[in-house]
């Protein structure tokens, strides 16, 4: 179980790269806000896997919703300065 959960979150960090590139190389505005958003959604699931693998779930679980939080404020924050700005 634990080569799986290190496969998956290898593929989930390659994941990560891939829409990095679409943050720095982005054809617009939005199409990067989305992609931080899809990076910060990756990162939740890293941080949930990292739990399984440190068998600290509860603590990880507890990281991962406050970092949910912050992504969803940050992307709903940021799509309004967009807004505000056209």
């Amino acid at each position: 179980m634990t080569t799986f959960l290190l496969g998956i979150g290898l593929i989930l960090c390659f994941l990560v790269l891939l829409v990095l590139y679409r943050v720095v190389f982005g054809p617009g505005v939005f199409n990067r806000v989305a992609a931080i958003s899809a990076i910060g959604t990756k990162t939740l699931i890293i941080l949930l896997i990292m739990g399984f693998l440190y068998n600290r779930v509860e603590m990880f679980i507890d990281i991962s919703m406050v970092y949910a939080l912050l992504n969803f404020i940050g992307c709903i924050a940021a799509a309004k300065y967009l807004e505000m700005e056209k």
